[in-house]
């Protein structure tokens, strides 16, 4: 039986969580302030992560364009309606250097925290932005040619795209940080790919790292592909992530590699190294509501799947309070977290959190929490827990029709899994607004001749059924519209 360890993973803004801690100690926290028992409470809901954003140091620069952009401010104030300049602390993907901001304590803070979640079973994992860096990074006054230069051409035709920056050897014109489909981001300086130092020094820059945290979250790790580096800058350049990921695990094997990536360029970045890669595709299905085409998802080889990263929010997407009404909500975290990959949460999901916040803020709103998803959120971490669901073989089980004519068996969607040591979870969702049937023959020869008990780990439901019937013609679903079971098999005895 091939199994793969489903671990869950927990993003935290740094920043936004110690500036509460900071209101409540009445005075500025860092990371030595997090009580072990906040830590204490991640490892008891089952995280294997914590994902931490924007710990790095940003430079002033950065910080005053997001103070100052026209374009950023009005989601800042809808935000936080008392909103001050204080709040607005700067990107933390324009990075001035890989260092601990100040603002978080000093370098020590970061590796103490990172030994307290050690001590509770929990991995750090951290941010790398390779397509770009702030303004002030000091590359940019001592290695102009890291970065991709303009012309007084370009500037005049593209001023969003392009800065004049005054270096020692005079006036320099260098792109902003952008993708090939929407305007530079004005906060940050290009990288270029095409220049081989530039490579190397990265590749150092991530083995430093390295040391100090257990995984990486590569923010749009596609952008630095040569095909897509090329068509945005005109400019050839050599692969970067399987060197940069063989280099760091020659002296961190086990050191994992996570890639925001979209525009299907999932496959091609596991082949070249990352353990996981964002499933935004799986999400925009789920957000849709196109049954056929999430299931159809799920036909993707088995590989391919347990390298991918499931979410319902994160902190580029709405909050999954605000884009699912609630039944819709409950039935989409089913399916995207009782999948084989990665599960992703993020902070304040689980309580319900309906406001998205900023990466320029480092003070989010207060919130109140939705009981009712929260008591959901619980119960489902549970079900993760299982050990057929957390370590066992997936399956994707094919529905029959409950009569003849019975289309709604297309509308159900039914996870197997089974672990080494012979437990058994079956995961049941109808993503639909309609009340749905079917039979699903359970994929086990040996519950024949014995009796069977279907738990519920998400509802009280209990059912007891013969082991002949499971197998042929099946287990038989009724569901109402986005109806859901988590069900925990056990023999009776």
């Amino acid at each position: 039986m091939n199994s793969y360890l489903c671990a869950s993973l927990y993003q935290i803004n740094t920043r936004v969580w110690l500036n509460q801690l900071s209101r409540q100690i009445g005075r500025p926290a860092t990371l030595d302030d997090i009580p072990d028992t906040e830590l204490d409470k991640l490892a008891q809901l089952g995280f294997d992560w914590i994902y931490l954003l924007s710990v790095w140091q940003i430079g002033e620069k950065g910080r005053q364009v997001s103070r100052s952009n026209s374009h950023w401010l009005p989601e800042y104030r809808e935000t936080l309606p008392d909103l001050q300049e204080e709040d607005i602390c700067g990107s933390g993907f324009a990075i001035a250097s890989y260092t601990l901001n100040t603002s978080l304590g000093d370098p020590a803070a970061l590796i103490g925290l990172r030994d307290r979640l050690h001590q509770r079973g929990l991995k750090l994992m951290l941010d790398f932005v390779p397509n770009h860096t702030a303004m002030d990074c000091g590359w940019v006054q001592e290695h102009p040619e890291y970065y991709v230069a303009g012309t007084e051409a370009l500037l005049a035709e593209q001023p969003q795209n392009y800065i004049k920056i005054d270096l020692p050897q005079g006036l320099t014109i260098l792109a902003y940080g952008r993708d090939p489909y929407f305007d530079g981001w004005p906060d940050t300086l290009q990288l270029n790919y095409g220049h081989p130092p530039l490579q190397a020094a990265l590749v150092e820059e991530l083995v430093k790292i390295a040391d100090w945290c257990d995984g990486l979250r590569c923010d749009m790790a596609m952008l630095v592909l040569p095909e897509i580096f090329r068509q945005t800058w005109g400019i050839n350049s050599e692969p970067f992530w399987p060197q940069a990921i063989q280099r760091v695990r020659q002296e961190h094997p086990a050191f994992i590699f996570m890639a925001e990536v979209y525009w299907d360029r999932e496959w091609e970045l596991q082949q070249q190294g990352f353990n996981y890669t964002y499933d935004k595709r799986l999400y925009d299905r789920l957000r849709s509501r196109q049954t056929h085409s999430v299931r159809e998802h799920f036909w993707a080889e088995l590989d391919y799947q347990h390298k991918s990263a499931r979410f319902l929010e994160n902190h580029d997407e709405l909050r999954a309070a605000t884009t699912f009404p609630p039944s819709i909500h409950q039935a989409a975290a089913v399916l995207t977290y009782c999948c084989p990959g990665l599960r992703f949460f993020h902070q304040g999901q689980l309580q319900g959190w309906t406001q998205k916040i900023s990466p320029h803020l480092c003070r989010g709103p207060e919130q109140p929490t939705n009981s009712e998803l929260q008591a959901f959120y619980q119960r489902l971490l549970k079900g993760l827990g299982l050990a057929a669901v957390r370590q066992g073989e997936w399956q994707l089980l094919a529905c029959q029709s409950a009569w003849h004519g019975n289309w709604t068996k297309d509308c159900l969607m039914v996870f197997a899994w089974q672990d080494t040591g012979g437990q058994r979870a079956i995961a049941v969702v109808n993503y639909a607004p309609n009340q749905s049937q079917c039979y699903v023959p359970l994929p086990w020869p040996d519950l024949r001749g014995q009796q069977w008990r279907l738990q519920d780990v998400l509802s009280p439901a209990r059912y007891e059924r013969g082991g002949d019937s499971l197998r042929s013609p099946g287990l038989y679903l009724d569901l109402p519209a986005w109806g859901y079971h988590l069900f925990a098999l056990s023999q009776v005895r």
